[in-house]
């Protein structure tokens, strides 16, 4: 269980979720306890540069689309860090809105 699991759970059931994350990874985007929202993916949507919640190696991250292979998708950071590559089924939701 981590960080996001509670608000993973709401958007596969097609609620929208807020939350304020921590960290510095988004830098730039997000900063540390901005309020974000989330909506449930529709993966037909996802562009490189989009902002998901998704989860990569077991871990939870509100990371950025860095490119797009057919159904596989790579998750990094703000700062220039890969996290890695995931299936559709790795991405839970997209953020919309930082406040």
């Amino acid at each position: 269980m981590g960080w996001a699991t509670g608000y993973i759970d709401k958007l596969k059931r097609g609620e929208t979720v807020q939350f304020r994350p921590r960290g510095n990874s988004m830098a730039g985007k997000i900063s540390s306890g901005q309020l974000c929202t989330v909506i449930p993916v529709r993966l037909d949507d996802l562009q490189v540069g989009d902002i998901v919640l998704c989860k990569v190696n077991g871990l939870q991250y509100l990371h950025l689309i860095k490119a797009i292979q057919g159904k596989r998708f790579q998750i990094g950071n703000n700062r220039g860090r890969i996290n890695g590559w995931i299936g559709e089924n790795g991405i839970y939701g997209k953020c919309v809105r930082v406040e």
